[in-house]
Formats: structure tokens, C-alpha cells, sequence
């Protein structure tokens, strides 16, 4: 390590970078790819702000913040309007079942069709079980905002998740 101040940030990155993964995860909807560029965002724009963060009162909301920061900033960059995902890619390995705090295919798919900063709410307040007030100040917005849209992101999570007809139960 060239300083002390490198080893301190080093040591964070190990602490922290499999929580900062499953995080990004989420609020890419389980695009792991995506989720992995976001934490590399995540950790360089930290350590060049390193004595800001280490000054902060909120560490932990600070670094909830940069992270938004970065969904936001690659949802905006222009090749990302061009390029679509695609639900079947060649040569897909049959997916596990979720185990415990793992998100199951439908709720990928559902929370995949949020806006981000809508994503990040219902990530930030149910996942995390965040307050109104930390989640404000992760997204960077007025707690008023954070309530409508966690409120319109669940109106729409439970319409994508209803039962279809196919798996409703036939009683006789």
C-alpha cells in the first residue's frame, strides 16, 4: 500500500464489497453484470472522496447515495438507450431456486420494469428496511417523493405479480 490512507480504503472495500454487489444487484433487478460496473463506479468515485466520506455522519447513507449516483448516471449514458437486453441468451444455465434473501425470477422481472429511482425506493425501504428519511437522503429527494414513489412502485409490483390464470388453484 503506498498510504495509509490506501490501506483504510482498501480494508473498506473488503469489508463491504460483497454487501455494496447484493445492493447494486438489487437495483439493477439482477442484471449482475450491470451490478458489478456499478460498485467499480461506486468504489472509484469513493476513493477519490475518501476524506469526505470518512467525514460524513451518515457513512452508510453516503455510500447508498454515490451508488444511486451511479445507476442514474449509467441509466443516462447514450449507449444504454441503444442496447436491449434480452430475457434468452444463447447457451442460459438452467437458474437455481432463490434461497433465503435471494429475489425469485417474477420479482426480478417485476422490479426490472421500475424506473430506477423507483427501484432504488422499494430496495432502500423494504429491502433494507431503511426509514422515509434515510431513503430521502440516499436518493436525494424530499420524503414526500420517497412515499409516492414507493407507493407507485408497489401498486405496480403487485399488478406484475397477480397470479396468472395458468396458476390459479382448480378447486373441485
Amino acid at each position: 500500500m503506498n498510504s495509509e490512507r490506501d490501506a483504510r480504503f482498501h480494508d473498506f472495500v473488503l469489508a463491504r464489497r460483497a454487501g455494496l454487489v447484493r445492493t447494486a444487484t438489487l437495483l439493477t433487478a439482477g442484471d449482475a453484470h450491470l451490478a458489478e460496473d456499478l460498485v467499480q463506479s461506486t468504489l472509484t468515485k469513493l476513493y477519490v472522496a475518501w476524506p469526505a466520506f470518512q467525514r460524513a455522519d451518515n457513512p452508510d447513507g453516503y455510500l447508498r447515495r454515490v451508488l444511486v449516483n451511479a445507476l442514474t448516471d449509467e441509466r443516462r449514458r447514450q449507449w444504454w438507450r441503444r442496447e436491449r437486453p434480452t430475457s434468452d441468451p444463447p447457451d442460459r444455465p438452467i437458474p437455481a431456486q432463490p434461497g433465503p434473501g435471494e429475489v425469485d425470477d417474477r420479482l426480478r422481472t417485476a422490479l426490472r420494469e421500475l424506473p430506477p429511482r423507483m427501484r432504488a425506493a422499494v430496495v432502500f425501504r423494504y429491502y433494507y428496511d431503511l426509514d422515509v428519511a434515510d431513503t430521502a437522503e440516499a436518493l436525494g429527494c424530499s420524503q414526500g417523493t420517497v412515499k409516492s414513489q414507493t407507493a407507485r412502485a408497489l401498486d405496480q409490483l403487485r399488478a406484475a405479480l397477480q397470479p396468472r390464470p395458468t396458476e390459479q388453484r382448480v378447486t373441485s
